[in-house]
């Protein structure tokens, strides 16, 4: 006996109710298979694979790009917070130099380090990424790019900056991107701030800079946010998923 026609055979009520549970039960699953599918790694790596191409496939991609996301770390939701902003990591993509046409992305992380764009994307939430490309008259000539890259990848290999302090001896991610550009372009692509201009209300931006500092706030440190390159009136945005 198929389920409809003995559902059907019981009273109404009943019936109803069995239907309800069984819709409500099959509902649990797929939402349950569909978180499955969506944190799976090899299918985000895959979902981004099929995104670079795109992009590719569309010339959106140039070097010295800025690529923005909301990264899964665990500093990420004290950053969103304190700077009112999604986007909590940001790197520059360029074409590797390994004759494969490979788009890679240098960014500020434990170390800095090169890190292939799919994999790159595959690691922010949701896959979502937004594409920005510096808006100058004339543009930025490949020279002027290449000097960009020069200038960020000296970086390579530095510890990540957890302090977020202004010096060179380590990194994070928004500092890198704003250095490399005015290093070799002299643009500044977004606000300096201090720390002390930033959000730090909430309990876990607080929690986060009890763990950094302890009680001693570095308030007057400039500091580069991933927000603030972001919404830098210099940029344009090329692309976004």
């Amino acid at each position: 006996m198929t389920i409809g026609p003995w559902i059907k055979n019981l009273p109404q009520k009943q019936g109803t109710r069995l239907a309800r549970s069984l819709v409500l039960g099959l509902s649990v699953v797929a939402v349950l298979w569909g978180l499955k599918v969506y944190y799976l790694p090899s299918l985000r790596l895959k979902q981004a694979d099929h995104a670079v191409i795109g992009l590719a496939d569309k010339h959106q991609l140039r070097d010295g790009d800025i690529i923005f996301q909301t990264s899964r770390s665990a500093q990420s939701q004290a950053i969103q917070l304190a700077t009112g902003s999604k986007y909590s990591h940001c790197g520059l993509i360029f074409q590797a130099d390994n004759g494969k046409q490979e788009w890679v992305v240098l960014e500020a992380v434990q170390p800095v380090k090169w890190t292939p764009l799919s994999s790159w994307i595959a690691r922010g939430e949701g896959g979502h990424y937004v594409v920005k490309r510096p808006r100058t008259d004339p543009p930025l000539s490949g020279q002027m790019l290449q000097a960009v890259k020069a200038a960020g990848e000296q970086f390579v290999g530095k510890d990540y900056d957890l302090y977020f302090g202004w010096g060179d001896e380590r990194m994070y991610c928004s500092e890198l991107i704003w250095k490399a550009y005015h290093t070799a372009t002299g643009l500044e692509i977004g606000k300096l701030q201090k720390l002390r201009d930033f959000d730090l209300s909430d309990p876990v931006v607080s929690k986060k800079l009890k763990e950094r500092y302890g009680d001693k706030l570095p308030l007057d440190e400039e500091v580069i946010s991933p927000a603030s390159i972001f919404e830098s009136p210099l940029l344009s945005t090329i692309a976004e998923e």
